[in-house]
């Protein structure tokens, strides 16, 4: 156990290097595209972007029957009806939401992901649920695969658990946890304000990469004890860290349960992979016995805490602005 929680720690320290560089450390590049019903078969459209990294409108290729002309849309004396693409999403964008309000009836959204780039408009704007699977879980891997902060969380997790029991019992805690809060503050029921919880969220990892220095130096600790309470209440907040790429990324009302459903499945498929990813790295360096110098270990964890620390000073003055 000793050289397990040695090499995590290594781990922990290159993982820091590596990913560990910027505050907004979990972006969701996502633009929207906002097609307005003027008259019979006619349409404006409109781009917004979530991200200030590029502006440029990904391409759409629209029905037969319709023509786009700059910022407008015709489609001569027929509704806007058939298969609408758009090709590039996947590459400058991790998602589009496509809005479409209509004069006479309820509006409709779609979104569409690198795995999922196109969607068929029907009379009645309800989609499979193999469609909402194919365009929602790929969102949520990408989403907690560029969370560091997440990630890294979880791994002083790891750091601070004894025992394979324990390590489910735990990480089901904290999946728990952030689907409850993921849950309610997507539907509406709970509000926080995103710049807190971004700020909070560094702390927690703060907070745990002193409890990991306690554990390791002998000190009495109690969340190594009871890690699964612990991941259980931070949970909660990262949960709410969560909601913010799904407020990003927009829901379809017509298909609200399925695209939560399938967002927090791939956010659980992404943190299952991250876990396995780190045992198989444990696995293949003590098959390898490559040897870290003594002061690896002990530079991880201050690494987490003072990029953690910058995190969270950073994250803070944004509420102080």
């Amino acid at each position: 156990m000793t050289n397990k929680i040695n090499y995590l720690v290594r781990f922990f320290a290159f993982l820091l290097c590596i990913f560990c560089v910027e505050v907004a450390s979990h972006e969701t590049p996502v633009a929207l595209l906002s097609v307005v019903e003027r008259e019979l078969g006619y349409y404006s459209l409109d781009w917004t972007f979530s991200s200030s990294r590029n502006q440029q409108a990904p391409s759409v290729e629209w029905p037969s029957a319709c023509k786009q002309r700059y910022a407008a849309l015709d489609c001569g004396n027929t509704p806007l009806l058939g298969e609408i693409s758009l090709p590039q999403i996947g590459e400058e964008y991790s998602a589009a939401v496509v809005q479409i309000k209509y004069l006479n009836k309820p509006g409709q959204s779609f979104t569409l992901s690198g795995a999922n780039r196109s969607f068929v408009l029907t009379a009645n704007g309800r989609l499979p649920w193999q469609q909402v699977a194919a365009s929602y879980v790929p969102l949520g891997v990408e989403h907690i695969m560029l969370g560091v902060d997440h990630l890294l969380f979880v791994l002083g997790l790891i750091l601070l658990v004894k025992g394979t029991g324990n390590l489910i019992k735990t990480i089901s805690s904290f999946t728990l946890a952030h689907s409850l809060t993921l849950a309610a503050a997507t539907l509406g029921w709970v509000g926080v304000p995103e710049d807190a919880v971004n700020a909070a969220i560094a702390l927690s990892i703060v907070v745990l990469a002193v409890e990991v220095k306690k554990y390791r130096g002998g000190e009495p600790c109690l969340s190594a004890r009871i890690p699964w309470i612990i991941a259980f209440g931070f949970g909660l907040l990262h949960g709410f860290g969560f909601s913010g790429a799904m407020t990003n990324i927009g829901l379809p009302a017509e298909n609200l349960p399925l695209a939560l459903l399938f967002f927090n499945i791939g956010v659980e498929i992404g943190q299952v992979f991250f876990v396995f990813l780190v045992f198989a790295i444990y696995y293949s360096h003590r098959n390898l016995e490559i040897k870290f110098p003594f002061w690896a270990a002990p530079a991880g964890i201050y690494g987490a805490g003072a990029i953690a620390s910058y995190w969270f000073l950073s994250r803070f003055a944004l509420l102080l602005a």
